[in-house]
């Protein structure tokens, strides 16, 4: 082996020496290769900094004496070799000026990292000032140049440079690492040229820094790396030697590189457990073994009770004794006497409201139009902030505060672009070797965006309110000049940007001779280049362009380009525009200008679209853009809504009449009656939205599209049980039509009251909610519902009075005025639904092997409801909100498909710490000293493991960049020393005399209280420039809030997200930096002299409306169970301690919510404040399907409970589904055919999904569990003191009310049961 290394050493020496010209016959110790200066070079047509060429040299080194060596022990200090006499360099005091400024400004970007900016600096010290420069130095290439006093001279234009390959790797290994705090990136990807970080070695690293065209080199240098082991031969001794480590200190003073910087200072960092999908149980589903066992369980109880029971049954049967008189209980002689007093309220006031109908309806209108009147004020809320959001929640006080000290989250508005079906292509570059471009990729598609880029900044936008034109410059955000703007100010990213939005060096080509290759370079090799050096001022082919973006600021490739394999950005499927723009309170004037902008920018980049659709796809959004179609969708679904409300009017018209004959429709039919009731209905919704309005209360879009459903279900089923009771029954003698309605009225109000009562308590529970838009819906749902049953207990009793004497008196409905005279009904009506309860459906259910499936069954379909429950997706996609035909939904998809990164997240600093103190500057830092467990350390960690945290980059830190700034070795921070400025910041552009030596620290150390509050403000409007590339100015001016003191009020460091899609994952992330900036403040209240009340949160613009999911599954479970309480506690109370069938109510209605919700897993409806809103209004629409017909089984006198529950499903069953489950299905299938997915989704989807899941289970199981655990049945007893004495005898005449154990169930359903012609009923 070593032989072959020594062979490998022959053979690469030979091939150099007859490959290189040679200028410098001398490799020897103590011996130079070039000395002093030549001039500039003619060869660098474009230099960003002031550099000359050395003269060729190949002579002793000279002594090093005076300024020079003091200037050495500060540029090169390794150089210094004990006195004066003994110190030799290569270099004169010109050259070390020109190597201290280009030191300074690598050290710009270095500094954080000590070992990396001195082996960096070592190996240019080397290079120009060794004494041993010759040894590893070939001068290759010279000019003749004169000098001004007219002295011949050889310039050295290029050279060959020999360094070990150990030594090398070392310098290179300690610098890979170091971080740019402004951006989140590598240093190294502004020192790499065309292959950035991610592709960039230690050869590729040190050819860019001799590549003559990077704008900073002054000639080329060609660099050897020397195989260890290996001599080149020819006299020529590699450079080597040892490179410091980045974990290494270079003094006791000074502290090693920090982690951030280093890989190898890095404490061991455990992974954080990535959160499992699904909980297990071994390989299986959890969720689903623990239902499979419930359901087990539930089913085992239920087939031992009914074999127990079946089994007592028998023993009863072979041993028959007398069945003793029933006895009533205390609970049933308590709710008889409620039901008696509940009673004989109502009859005496339905008694008293028939006599005086007119009087009632007058009072009744006057009241109910003063509470709507004040719908005047009225005060819509779209902003979904306000509906979302509690004012006293943690997201938004965090906005609130972010929005006081750094002004609103700036606008986005965006354009992509892609080029389907247009096949990539190659391209060879001279410099940069072979590329492949995607479609998209093509110049003509760059002309194309130009041109829009180019009248977007040349359109106006009229706005009425200001009257005045706006321009991109009045809107646009401009971080180098937010003072007076210009277009090239505005911050615009976009591809062509790294050509400066300017045509004509987008068609710039020039020759370019890269070794032996000569060839033309033309946009191509310049975007090669900038995608993987952004940072760059000046490209390295001869086209010598800049990559930075027109308004001075660099176009990061994530950001312009979308849909890309890896780092290869020249094959992005998509090119992305985005403009940000200033976002003003909804109160400056100028909200007026951006809206109006943005709305001239929709037209542009619409026309922009149109014309070029067939060769282009081009989706668009502006900051608008959702609101506009959230609002236009609700004005196209305006007349869906219509039509909705007219189909369930006309069924309420229709099916309320009761139909003798043909000759008497006219007659019976109720249309009046019905519209009446709709009004009554509605005259509640708008008094009560009007009461709220006048108490202040905002309403919602979603108020007025969930409230009148939900009231119209609950007031259309009072009215078909009170219209139908009235109908089936029969006017006893010597009763006025008044003492009738009345006694009618005392059968049905209980039952009203019970579910009225419920439902108002269960919404008024309900707004206790947090949320906005939960707790206005609660309340405005429970004050309708109350007026609704007040106006129905008065207006709509006082409308029957009228509506059964037009009857009596034959008049015509709807036109009163005409009749067909006297004459009764030819007999009662046939009914369709009634029958067929009585006859086939009741006899089905309750048969003795029918009943145990039932129970069985549902006991299934709650379980699984129960794992369909767990498996509900929470929250709400953005792509929902809007309607199928919105171009926001290509531009969503296009973003999820192709976005490569996500939004900008800040951790947020409250005021309270001391960032000026040493130990609070070492707590936020990341470089070298600071701590390892500091803020932007912290933040740092986090990123690699993004699957956790969702930061897919580091946060830039302006304490970083402070520092770096502050560093003696940099010309950045610099002080007048004389003159009239004395004492005021020098630019670092400035070559004024008085800044020279004039630096705001005297050496590397941190700034002192005074000094930091001093040089703060000069930071952070310190314009970034090429000699100063860490100003403050764009990057930080806006990131740190300070007072008239210099007190640090509020600060921000920004990092992004990964690409987050869906609801879920924005959630996840919001959870996941909550509870890194809890880690944070932790951390950071241990620094002394902090506040206790200090803390570090995350924000960013989604934050506020995905907070709610954090809690929306906890606050809903609080609400529904909120809402069920009320239901069980009233029916107890008004059923008189009932428990069996108060627990038969409450249980039938969580069964119906837990089924419901599992449906919304099946059918794609996801979990979230809208499905919690429609949940709530669920509970009252169950609470309509269960509690009449529970009520119903309770006050019947059947001898047994499954007669009882026979009874109760007949009289009430036909009711409940003729109210409430045919009153709400017309309306809700009408939706179907809304534009909004919202509508489609959660209005009709899951209000069908309510509908036939709470009929399912108040016609079918709540009849059979009552059959099993219903009460014991009741003696029966009087009704209310108006009962003679004869109905009070009879029993069975009187029930405890509403006509369950009355000759109406035993006569009339025989009379019907002999009809022929069926109608509905």
């Amino acid at each position: 082996m070593p032989g072959s290394a020594a062979l490998a050493g022959v053979v690469l020496g030979t091939f150099l020496a007859l490959a290189a010209p040679t200028f410098t016959p001398i490799h020897r110790a103590g011996y130079c290769a070039f000395y002093g200066e030549c001039g500039r070079n003619p060869e660098v047509n474009i230099s960003l900094v002031s550099s000359k060429v050395p003269c060729l040299s190949n002579t002793p080194a000279r002594v090093a004496t005076g300024p020079l060596l003091a200037l050495l022990r500060t540029v090169c200090p390794e150089l210094v070799r004990g006195n004066a006499e003994t110190t030799r360099v290569c270099c004169s005091l010109a050259q070390l000026s020109a190597l201290q400024l280009s030191v300074a400004l690598s050290g710009t970007v270095l500094s954080r990292c000590p070992a990396c900016a001195r082996n960096f600096a070592n190996l240019y010290c080397n290079n120009i000032c060794s004494p041993d420069q010759s040894l590893f130095t070939n001068v290759t290439r010279v000019i003749n140049r004169t000098m001004l006093q007219g002295t011949p001279k050889v310039a050295v234009v290029e050279y060959q440079c020999f360094y070990q390959q150990y030594f090398a790797d070392d310098s290179f290994t300690s610098c890979r690492g170091v971080r740019l705090p402004a951006t989140g990136g590598y240093a190294i990807d502004t020192m790499c040229g065309r292959y950035g970080a991610r592709l960039c070695t230690t050869q590729r690293w040190l050819d860019f820094q001799g590549d003559k065209n990077n704008g900073l080199a002054p000639l080329q240098i060609n660099f050897q790396l020397v195989p260890n082991g290996t001599q080149p031969g020819d006299a020529i001794v590699p450079l080597g030697g040892t490179a410091w480590r980045c974990n290494q200190a270079l003094s006791t003073q000074e502290q090693p590189c920090s982690c951030q910087d280093c890989a190898e200072s890095c404490p061991p960092v455990i992974a954080p457990p990535t959160p499992q999908p699904h909980f297990l149980l071994g390989n299986a589903n959890g969720a689903l073994v623990l239902c499979g066992l419930l359901f087990g369980h539930f089913a085992l109880v239920f087939v031992v009770a009914l074999l127990c029971q079946c089994r007592r049954a028998k023993k009863k049967g072979t041993a028959p004794q007398p069945a003793p008189a029933p006895v009533a209980s205390r609970s049933a002689r308590l709710s008889d006497a409620s039901h008696r007093v509940l009673a004989r309220a109502f009859r005496r006031w339905g008694t008293l409201v028939a006599g005086h109908p007119v009087t009632v309806l007058a009072v009744v209108v006057v009241l109910a139009g003063g509470l709507s009147a004040g719908l005047v004020t009225l005060r819509l809320t779209t902003d979904p902030v306000e509906l979302w959001s509690a004012p006293g929640s943690r997201a938004r006080q965090e906005k609130a505060f972010y929005d006081q000290h750094f002004g609103p989250f700036f606008r986005t508005n965006q354009v992509i672009v892609t080029a389907p079906g247009r096949p990539s292509s190659g391209y060879e570059s001279v410099v940069l070797g072979a590329k492949n471009f995607s479609g998209v990729l093509s110049e003509d598609v760059l002309r194309a965006l130009l041109e829009l880029q180019e009248q977007l900044a040349a359109t106006t936008a009229w706005a009425p309110v200001a009257g005045r034109e706006v321009t991109l410059s009045d809107v646009c955000y401009a971080p180098l000049n937010p003072t007076q703007p210009g277009l090239a100010d505005c911050c615009v990213n976009s591809v062509t940007q790294y050509f400066q939005n300017n045509a004509t060096r987008l068609a710039m080509t020039a020759t370019q001779t890269d070794g032996k290759k000569t060839g033309t370079v033309d946009w191509h090799d310049h975007l090669i280049y900038c995608v993987n050096s952004p940072l760059s001022f000046k490209d390295i082919t001869a086209l010598e362009l800049s990559c930075m973006a027109e308004y001075g600021g660099p176009v990061f490739p994530y950001i312009a380009f979308g849909g890309y394999p890896g780092s290869e950005y020249t094959e992005a499927e998509a090119l992305i525009v985005t403009y940000s723009l200033n976002n003003f309170p909804h109160d400056d004037p100028r909200h007026e200008w951006v809206l109006s902008w943005e709305r001239r920018f929709l037209e542009v980049v619409g026309n922009f679209q149109r014309a070029h659709g067939p060769n282009l796809s081009v989706v668009f959004m502006a900051e608008r853009s959702l609101e506009d179609e959230i609002n236009r969708t609700t004005g196209e679904d305006i007349p869906v809504f219509a039509i909705s409300y007219l189909v369930v009017f006309a069924y309420i018209a229709l099916a309320l009449g009761e139909y003798t004959a043909w000759r008497r429709v006219l007659v019976e039919s109720k249309v009046t009656l019905a519209l009446g009731g709709i009004v009554v209905v509605l005259g509640a919704v708008f008094a009560s939205m009007g009461f709220l309005a006048l108490l202040g209360l905002p309403s919602s879009l979603v108020i007025l599209e969930v409230v009148p459903f939900l009231v119209l279900a609950v007031g259309a089923d009072n009215i078909f049980i009170f219209v139908q009771e009235y109908q089936q029954s029969q006017r006893e003698p010597c009763e006025t039509r008044e003492q009738h309605i009345g006694r009618v009225l005392a059968r049905v109000a209980p039952s009203m009251l019970l579910c009225s009562l419920s439902e108002v308590i269960c919404f008024f529970l309900g707004a206790l909610s947090s949320m906005p838009a939960v707790r206005t819906f609660a309340l405005t749902a429970a004050v309708a519902i109350a007026f609704d049953f007040l106006l129905q207990m008065s207006g709509f009793v006082a409308l029957l009075a009228l509506d059964a004497r037009r009857q009596e008196a034959a008049r015509f409905d709807l036109c009163c005025c005409c009749g067909m005279g006297k004459g009764g009904p030819a007999g009662p009506g046939v009914r369709l639904l009634r029958p067929l309860l009585h006859r086939y459906y009741t006899p089905l259910l309750l048969h003795r092997l029918v009943r145990p499936v039932v129970v069985l069954l549902f006991l299934f379909f709650a379980c699984a409801g129960l794992y369909f429950t767990l498996q509900v997706p929470v929250g709400l996609d953005q792509e929902l909100a809007m309607p199928k035909d919105s171009y926001m939904l290509e531009y969503f998809a296009a973003l999820n498909q192709y976005l490569a990164v996500g939004v900008p997240t800040y951790f947020v600093t409250t005021g309270g710490y001391n960032f000026s103190s040493p130990a609070g500057i070492n707590s936020i830092c990341s470089s070298a000293g600071c701590a390892t467990n500091s803020l932007t350390h912290t933040i740092q960690y986090a990123t690699r493991f993004p699957n956790v945290s969702y930061l897919a980059i580091p946060a830039t830190s302006w304490v970083d960049d402070f520092l770096d700034w502050l560093n003696p070795t940099s010309r950045c921070c610099r002080v007048h020393w004389f003159g009239n400025l004395t004492g005021e910041f020098c630019p670092s552009t400035s070559n004024d005399p008085s800044c020279f030596g004039g630096q705001c620290l005297n050496a590397t150390r941190r700034p002192t209280v005074e000094e930091f509050k001093r040089f703060l403000p000069w930071f952070l409007h310190d314009y970034p420039t090429l000699q100063c590339a860490k100003g403050g100015l764009g990057a930080y001016d806006t990131a740190v809030s300070m007072d008239a003191n210099g007190t640090i009020l509020a600060s921000r460091f920004m990092a992004y997200q990964s690409p987050l899609r869906t609801s879920q994952e924005y959630t996840a992330a919001l959870r996941a930096a909550r509870d890194l900036a809890e880690e944070i403040t932790t951390t950071l209240r241990q620094v002394p002299g902090t506040h206790p009340d200090f803390r570090v949160f995350p924000y960013t613009v989604t934050y506020v409306y995905y907070e709610q999911y954090l809690t929306v599954v906890a606050e809903g479970v609080i609400t529904l169970a909120l809402c069920l309480v009320p239901t069980f506690v009233v029916s107890f109370l008004l059923l008189g301690m009932d428990l069996r069938s108060s627990l038969a109510t409450l249980l039938t209605i969580a069964m119906i919510l837990l089924d419901t919700v599992g449906a919304m897993t099946l059918w794609d409806v996801p979990y979230n404040a809208v499905a919690l809103i429609n949940l709530v209004a669920a509970v009252g629409i169950s609470v309509e399907f269960v509690s009449h017909i529970t009520c119903a089984f309770a006050h019947s006198t059947k001898p047994d409970r499954v007669e009882r529950a026979a009874e109760a499903t007949v009289n009430m069953g036909s009711k409940v589904v003729a109210g409430v489950a045919m009153t709400n299905l017309p309306g809700i299938v009408v939706l179907a055919f809304a534009k909004a997915q919202l509508i489609q989704i959660f209005f009709f989807r899951l209000n069908f999904i309510i509908t036939l899941v709470g009929l399912a289970h108040g016609l079918i199981f709540l009849p059979v569990l009552l059959s099993y655990i219903g009460p014991s049945p009741r003696v029966p007893v009087g009704d209310t003191e108006g009962d003679t004495a004869g109905d009070t005898a009879a029993g069975a005449e009187q029930g405890v009310g509403l006509a369950l154990s009355n000759p109406c169930f035993e006569d009339k359903d025989k009379e019907k049961d002999k009809a022929t012609a069926p109608r509905q009923g």
